[in-house]
C-alpha cells in the first residue's frame, strides 16, 4: 500500500470529516474519498463509517490507524536520518588511529568534530600506519590517522600536527648529562626501534635524519613507543620517540634530550580514499580547516 495513502487514513481519522480532512490535505474531498476506498480494497476491510461528512472509525480502522500514525513518524525520522547523513550531519565515520599519536592536536580535532556533529557515530580502532593504509584500500575505514610519507596513489593525506623527535637515553648513560645531543655522537650507539613494516615512511625518515651518515646501529626491535622506552630504562639502548608520545608515557629510567640543530620532526596526517569521501569525512577535513594554527 502507498504511504500516501496511509497518510490521507491517519489525517481523516484525526479529522472524522472529510471536508476539513481534504483541506488539510490540499486535496479535493473526492480524491480523498476515493483514495480511503481504494486503501480499503487493498486491506479487504471497511476502516470507517460514512456519515453526512462526519465519519466514525470501524475497529479495524482504529487499528490502522495507530500503524498508519507509528509507519509515518518512523518514515519521517528515517527521511530526516538520511537527509543528515546526506549532509554529512548524521551516519557514521569509521576511524582509525595511529598507536604514536594520541592526544595533542588528534584528540582535539575529534574532540571538536564531535562536538560540532553529535549525530555522527564515531567508530574508532588503533593501529599502525600501514595496517590503517591497507583499512582505508580496503574500505574498513572511512579515514585513518597516520605518519608520512605515505605511498599510495589512492589515498591523500592532509597535515594535522608536526612534533619534534627527542632521543630517549637511559638516566644514567652519559649522554643524558647533556641538553642538546650531536648526531655524531649517536653513531653506532645501540639502538631500539620498532619493525619497519608498521609504518615504512615514518621508519626511514627517523633514520635519515638521526643517523644521515649511517651508524645506526639496531639492537632490538620492540613493538611500540612504550616498549621501546621501557627498553631505554633497562640502560642498554636509545631510541628516537616523537616528543607528544615519549612526554605523555613517563617511564622512570628514561631521560629526554633534544638533538641540536636541524631539528627532526615526524608528521601526523590524516589520510582518507580520494573516491570514498563520505560526508561525513568532509566535515572531518573541515574541522581540521578551521583548527587553530
Amino acid at each position: 500500500m502507498e504511504l500516501r495513502r496511509l497518510r490521507y487514513f491517519a489525517v481523516l481519522a484525526e479529522e472524522l470529516h472529510f471536508t476539513r480532512a481534504a483541506a488539510r490535505l490540499h486535496i479535493a474531498q473526492p480524491a480523498l474519498s476515493q483514495q480511503i476506498r481504494t486503501l480499503e480494497r487493498e486491506l479487504g476491510a471497511r476502516l470507517i463509517e460514512r456519515g453526512r461528512g462526519a465519519c466514525a472509525l470501524t475497529p479495524v480502522g482504529v487499528v490502522v490507524a495507530a500503524e498508519a500514525t507509528a509507519l509515518l513518524a518512523q518514515t519521517a525520522l528515517a527521511r530526516e536520518r538520511i537527509a543528515a547523513a546526506v549532509s554529512g550531519q548524521g551516519g557514521r565515520i569509521r576511524l582509525a588511529y595511529t598507536r604514536s599519536a594520541r592526544g595533542g592536536r588528534v584528540d582535539a580535532l575529534v574532540a571538536r568534530f564531535r562536538a560540532d556533529n553529535p549525530d555522527v557515530e564515531v567508530v574508532p580502532e588503533t593501529g599502525w600506519t600501514a595496517p590503517n593504509v591497507a583499512g582505508l584500500l580496503a574500505g574498513r575505514y572511512d579515514a585513518a590517522f597516520v605518519r608520512p610519507p605515505v605511498d599510495e596513489a589512492q589515498l591523500r593525506c592532509r597535515l594535522v600536527d608536526t612534533e619534534e623527535l627527542l632521543l630517549a637515553v637511559p638516566a644514567d648513560h652519559p649522554l643524558a648529562r647533556r641538553r642538546r645531543i650531536p648526531r655524531e655522537l649517536v653513531m653506532g650507539e645501540p639502538a631500539v626501534m620498532w619493525p619497519r613494516e608498521n609504518g615504512p615512511g615514518m621508519y626511514d625518515r627517523i633514520v635519515q635524519q638521526i643517523w644521515p651518515h649511517g651508524g645506526f646501529h639496531l639492537v632490538r626491535h620492540e613493538p611500540d613507543d612504550e616498549q621501546l622506552l621501557r627498553a631505554v630504562s633497562t640502560g642498554a639502548v636509545l631510541a628516537a620517540v616523537p616528543a607528544g608520545r615519549a612526554r605523555a608515557l613517563r617511564v622512570p629510567g628514561v631521560r629526554l634530550r633534544h638533538f641540536t640543530a636541524p631539528v627532526p620532526t615526524v608528521d601526523i596526517a590524516l589520510a582518507y580514499h580520494v573516491r570514498t569521501v563520505t560526508p561525513a569525512v568532509r566535515r572531518l577535513l573541515a574541522a581540521l580547516d578551521s583548527a587553530p594554527a
